[in-house]
């Protein structure tokens, strides 16, 4: 699975000339501000780590624009959430993926956006990402609270998975600088991590599956196990109420059995200034299009309209909302 992903979000990268932050500051709004019609221009997608399934749906969905508009689109690696957000209002990005607790926390201008909220508006919220804790099963490793003194991969620095790992911990009584050896890395230096025995476990927040745990669990098998983090929803809903209860269905992974975990929407951001018809006609584009997202991952199911405009308190880009409007 994980060589299929790759090979065809390679493919996608290619068609869009992927690769590389914003290249164009004037992708154009069409010929009539209130239209529906795509400008001309460049945008590029602030996606994730390789592999990733921000990565693997942001580049489909470069695709999906460049097939369809007049706009010539571009997905991007990068750290994931945190950064995302912070790149975007920056103008290094004209689209970009982030968690809804990333987003919430950017708006209202705290933890890593401290005193300075950020004018952004989402296009939609798209699909859920699963909160994937696994730990070696030689680890001593059975709740977030035991992972005290153990060597914890808490995800790329500034990506919403260091955020929701250290609020886990938080959660569970430790201090993520103290308490645990924490490792920022990316998901394949962690998947490396796992399988050479230099990390206990792993904090994953991403769609299902993930290309890098379907190769983990595969190659590892019965040497690691997820945890089942739920016993810590209440204490993370004081923090962010977008917080959820969910569950990874066994046949993701080849488990023995379904793990429940917390779920977090994800949405797909904009600068407030970003053009009102080309905000209408992209989001439009994802729900015409959203089997040609399904082909290039399963996680894009998760998509649906009748969720979309469901992003406070990032609030809608006018844009946008005419396009859910329309019939």
């Amino acid at each position: 699975m994980r060589r299929t992903l790759a090979a065809l979000v390679a493919v996608a990268l290619v068609a869009t000339g992927c690769g590389g932050k914003r290249v164009d500051n004037n992708a154009g709004g069409g010929a009539n501000g209130g239209s529906c019609e795509a400008g001309e221009g460049r945008l590029t997608i602030a996606t994730g780590n390789a592999g990733g399934v921000y990565y693997v749906v942001g580049g489909g969905l470069a695709q999906v624009i460049s097939n369809n508009t007049k706009l010539r689109a571009a997905s991007a690696e990068t750290g994931a959430s945190v950064q995302n957000v912070q790149q975007l209002v920056a103008g290094d990005y004209d689209i970009a993926f982030s968690l809804a607790d990333t987003a919430a926390d950017a708006v209202a201008g705290k933890d890593s956006f401290a005193g300075k909220p950020q004018k952004i508006r989402a296009l939609s919220r798209i699909y859920p990402n699963y909160t994937q804790v696994v730990v070696r099963a030689d680890s001593g490793i059975n709740s977030v609270a035991d992972m005290r003194g153990k060597r914890i991969s808490t995800g790329s620095p500034k990506s919403g998975t260091e955020l929701i790992a250290n609020r886990l911990l938080q959660a569970a009584g430790l201090d993520p600088a103290k308490d645990v050896q924490a490792q920022r890395l990316d998901l394949n230096k962690t998947i490396d991590g796992m399988k050479d025995g230099t990390l206990d476990g792993l904090v994953w927040s991403g769609g299902l599956p993930t290309a890098q745990l379907t190769d983990l669990t595969t190659s590892m098998r019965e040497r690691v196990r997820f945890l089942d983090i739920t016993p810590l929803l209440e204490p993370l809903k004081k923090i962010n109420p977008v917080y959820d209860a969910g569950s990874i269905p066994a046949a993701t992974y080849k488990l023995a059995k379904d793990v429940p975990t917390i779920v977090v929407p994800n949405l797909l951001l904009v600068r407030e200034d970003f053009p009102a018809a080309n905000a209408c006609a992209i989001t439009k584009l994802i729900f015409d299009k959203r089997a040609d997202l399904e082909k290039v991952h399963p996680a894009a199911r998760d998509i649906l309209r009748e969720k979309a405009a469901a992003t406070d308190p990032v609030q809608l880009h006018p844009g946008a909302r005419k396009a859910l409007e329309q019939k």
